[in-house]
């Protein structure tokens, strides 16, 4: 995660006092690369989330729920052997790096206690989560071989060794004028930020550059270019940083935001980013959950072949769609056809055989107004025909376009019928947020045809399942996720008078404003009105037209595809998504 040592020292602390001697109840794993872990104090109950996803590694306490697979992996289970029912003897910060370990006793044998460690590593794609004994490994999520790492492997049996980099000072042990004038001695050359990244564990990026903007100077300045009093402002700067994590007070948990978008998270003000907007916290674990939500998604399995496929049906189904309506156009000509031999009929004898072309009396465009040379057409002619048998000919060709006709409008609606449908999917697979409701997606594609399931089936995943939220005036909301969700909260878990939402024309969730016989007030419907467009292919539009109607007006078509619904008695609104404001929404639940 982006969160560096030093802002992960007070998270730790938090955590502590939040977990030790707090009982593990339960262990889950929702993705591939993350723990949920339940544990039990007296009169609560916490949960503590552990991601070691390469592209969003974290550890935070939550009250999230994730949704966790039918069947747990073989980590999950190896780990529930292990520890639950186990107690927290402890969480410690190794060192000020990115490396936490949760210390968990357990009755072992005849009774004696043993101490057993999780070891959690924070760095970004080398993240991961390793079960220690006396420093010995039992298993990781993450097996890393000689082939992988020749300096460390981590295997079952192999005695645990930290990762490499453990040698720089560590600021909490270390004078804070002992560090500077190292650093200066052995980064000659190097610019200030990285200079103070490569003396200092736990240091990151934004604190580097933090400290710089401190001291009065660029981030890329030349520690060569440091004077003694630039040195000395550089020592105060360091300690106006260092010394509220020490103490734990003073520390401001906050999370800075650019257009909607996370950019920046730590435990002290970050100054030398005060033009954007900063959002602060209580807790460093309410930053961190809300830095996660608002910094982006989180790579998950097979959203990426199923994108490349959707893509590919959605191109395809286009270049369709353009084609019957070129072929729709030309057909629809066939007017003319008939008109040819309705006319070649009114004059068969006036027709010399083996001719050409023939001009004739056009009597279907005699109207007063018509000039005379209007009212005469040209017909072509097949010489080797006879009058009556050109006109029979252009009869047949007049029935046999218009049947064509009929059979390209059929097939163009069902190809627009289509291409709305994976555009539905489509949207739901760009706001998925973990691996179930990608699963989802994917069975619905199977069920529809798009992907042949292969001959090995895969594990069954639990249902995703719609999301709910409180309005900040206590109304629920339900929100359809994908199409096999929409059917849900819209059929099965609404009533006739809730109020149903959905951007207008758009594809995109189906939100449920559930009324309890009630008056909803505006602000209710503004919230929902919001979710509705946040959840939609118009997520990043400025502005998104939503109708909402009483479910009672909301109908599905008999043998209709997932998620496609007619409705009436509509009223449309016109909302701006913010990411923002949903995820406070979302994280005051």
């Amino acid at each position: 995660m982006s969160l560096d040592g030093l802002s992960l020292a007070p998270l730790v602390a938090e955590i502590h006092n939040k977990l030790a001697g707090g009982r593990v109840e339960k262990i889950f794993q929702p993705e591939p690369h993350s723990l949920l872990l339940w544990l039990r104090q007296p009169g609560a109950s916490l949960r503590l989330m552990i991601s070691v996803n390469p592209e969003r590694s974290e550890i935070h306490l939550t009250e999230t729920l994730p949704e966790n697979p039918a069947t747990p992996p073989n980590f999950c289970m190896l780990l529930r052997k292990h520890l639950e029912d186990g107690r927290v003897a402890g969480v410690c910060q190794h060192s000020l790096d990115r490396i936490v370990v949760i210390a968990v006793d357990v009755l072992g044998e005849r009774g004696v206690i043993v101490t057993k460690q999780l070891v959690v590593e924070l760095m970004g794609k080398h993240s991961n989560i390793i079960l220690l004994q006396d420093n010995l490994i039992i298993d990781s999520i993450k097996r890393v071989g000689f082939n992988t790492s020749r300096y460390r492997q981590v295997l079952p049996g192999r005695e645990y060794v930290y990762p490499p980099g453990q040698d720089r000072i560590n600021l909490f042990s270390t004078p804070v004028n002992q560090f500077v004038q190292h650093m200066v001695q052995s980064n000659s050359g190097n610019s200030l930020a990285k200079a103070i990244m490569n003396t200092a564990v736990g240091l990151g990026p934004l604190t580097a550059k933090e400290i710089a903007w401190r001291a009065g100077f660029s981030a890329d300045i030349k520690v060569n270019d440091l004077d003694e009093a630039d040195m000395a402002a550089l020592h105060e700067a360091v300690l106006s940083v260092i010394e509220p994590m020490q103490s734990g007070s003073g520390m401001v948990p906050n999370v800075v935001m650019d257009s909607g978008r996370a950019i920046g998270i730590a435990a002290f003000l970050i100054e030398h980013l005060k033009q954007y907007t900063t959002h602060r916290f209580d807790t460093m674990s309410a930053a961190v959950e809300f830095f996660s939500r608002t910094k982006g998604r989180p790579v998950i399995a097979d959203r990426d072949i199923l994108k490349k496929l959707l893509t590919t049906e959605l191109t395809r189904l286009t270049k369709k769609q353009g084609i019957l309506t070129q072929e729709i156009a030309e057909a629809e000509q066939s007017h003319l056809l008939k008109k040819y031999a309705d006319i070649l009929m009114a004059n068969l004898y006036n027709i010399p055989p083996g001719i050409d072309t023939v001009t004739l009396y056009d009597f279907y465009n005699d109207s007063p107004d018509c000039a005379t040379e209007n009212a005469e057409i040209v017909i072509p002619l097949e010489p080797s025909c006879s009058p009556l048998e050109n006109a029979q000919n252009y009869y047949h060709k007049y029935n046999k376009a218009k049947r064509a006709r009929e059979t390209l409008e059929i097939q163009l609606g069902l190809c627009r019928d289509d291409i709305l449908y994976l555009e539905s999917i489509a949207a739901a697979l760009e706001n998925a947020e973990n691996s179930a409701e990608v699963s989802d997606i994917r069975q619905e594609l199977i069920s529809a045809g798009y992907i042949k399931e292969a001959g090995k089936r895969r594990l069954p995943a639990a249902a995703s399942q719609p999301l709910t939220v409180k309005t900040t005036d206590g109304f629920s909301i339900l929100i359809g996720k994908n199409n096999r969700q929409n059917d849900l909260v819209t059929f099965k878990h609404s009533s006739p008078h809730d109020i149903w939402l959905h951007t207008k024309d758009i594809p995109g969730s189906h939100v449920i404003l559930r009324t309890e016989n009630k008056q909803v007030s505006d602000q209710a419907l503004s919230e929902a009105a919001l979710l509705a467009a946040y959840y939609s292919k118009a997520r990043h539009s400025a502005t998104v037209p939503v109708d909402y109607t009483r479910r009672k007006h909301v109908r599905k078509p008999s043998g209709a595809k997932p998620g496609f619904v007619y409705y009436e008695n509509q009223t449309t609104i016109f909302v701006t998504p913010d990411e923002t404001a949903v995820t406070a929404l979302i994280n005051n639940n």
